[in-house]
C-alpha cells in the first residue's frame, strides 16, 4: 500500500501552496520556536551559527548592511550583530510575521533591523549588500533556483553567502543513530512541545527528500555564486556551504 501523507503537509507542496502552508507551519509554531531549536539540536544549533558568520567573512566590511534570510526569531542575526568589531546593520527578513514578533524582544537595542518579506522577492536595490546568510531555511522556499538568484541579485561582486542547512550522515554507525534520532525521537518530541501535528514531521521528511550538499552546491553556482565550498559539522548532520557572487 502507498504511503499517505496530510494534505496539508509543505513536504508535498510544490509553488504558492508550499509557500502558504511554509508559512502557516511556522507561524503556529513560533511561540515555541526557540525552545525547541536549542532542545532538538543538544544546542549544537548555537556552535552552528557561530560557524557560519565565522566563515561570512564580515571583518573585509564591518560597517557594511548584511542579510539574514529566513531570519525566523533572529537567531543568526544577532550572532554577526554581537561581533564585537561589527558596527554595520543585519536584515532579519522572514516571511513570517509571527516569527519576527517572537524576536523582537532579543533584537532590542541591537544592530538588527526585522524585514517581513519574502526571500523569493527581496525589498533591496540590485547589488546592495555586503553578504548574506541562510540558516536552516533555504529548503522551505518554494522555489529553490529562484531564491539562490535573488539572493545573487541583491548582493555586491564579491559578497558572500554562507547557507547552514540540515543534511544526512552518509555512511557508519553515525548514520544509523541519526536516523533512528531524526525519525523517531524529534517527531515526537517536537510534536509534543509544539503542539502541531506535523511540523516536526516535516522538519526530516522534508531534509531526507531535499538535495544533498553536492546538488545544493551545484543549484548556488548556476545561480551565479563562484568558489562554492563545503563542510560537514557534527559527522555530517549539517552542512555549510559558502560562495562570493559573481
Amino acid at each position: 500500500m502507498p504511503k499517505t501523507h496530510p494534505v496539508s503537509s509543505p513536504v508535498y507542496a510544490r509553488g504558492s501552496e508550499k509557500a502558504a502552508q511554509v508559512r502557516a507551519m511556522f507561524s503556529a509554531i513560533a511561540p515555541r520556536y526557540d525552545v525547541l531549536n536549542h532542545l532538538l539540536s543538544l544546542n549544537l544549533d548555537r556552535r552552528w551559527r557561530r560557524r557560519a558568520v565565522d566563515r561570512l567573512a564580515w571583518e573585509r566590511a564591518p560597517a557594511g548592511v548584511y542579510l539574514d534570510a529566513c531570519s525566523g526569531t533572529f537567531d543568526l542575526a544577532l550572532e554577526l550583530a554581537r561581533r564585537p568589531a561589527f558596527t554595520g546593520a543585519v536584515l532579519g527578513v522572514d516571511f513570517s510575521g509571527p516569527m519576527l514578533r517572537q524576536g523582537l524582544r532579543k533584537i532590542a537595542g541591537t544592530r538588527v533591523r526585522p524585514v517581513c518579506a519574502d526571500a523569493l522577492d527581496l525589498p533591496f536595490p540590485d547589488r546592495s549588500l555586503d553578504g548574506a546568510m541562510v540558516a536552516f531555511g533555504i529548503r522551505n522556499l518554494a522555489d529553490l533556483t529562484a531564491g539562490f538568484r535573488e539572493l545573487s541579485r541583491v548582493l555586491r561582486r564579491g559578497a558572500r553567502l554562507v547557507v547552514l542547512e540540515f543534511a544526512t550522515p552518509a555512511r557508519g554507525p553515525w548514520r544509523g543513530v541519526y536516523l533512528l534520532y531524526f525519525r523517531r525521537v524529534l517527531p515526537v518530541v517536537g510534536r509534543w512541545i509544539s503542539q502541531h501535528n506535523f511540523a516536526y514531521r516535516y522538519l526530516p521528511e522534508s531534509v531526507l527528500l531535499f538535495e544533498s550538499p553536492e546538488e545544493l552546491g551545484d543549484t548556488m553556482r548556476s545561480a551565479g555564486f563562484e568558489g562554492v565550498a563545503i563542510e560537514r559539522l557534527t559527522g555530517g548532520a549539517v552542512a555549510l556551504l559558502r560562495g562570493e557572487r559573481a
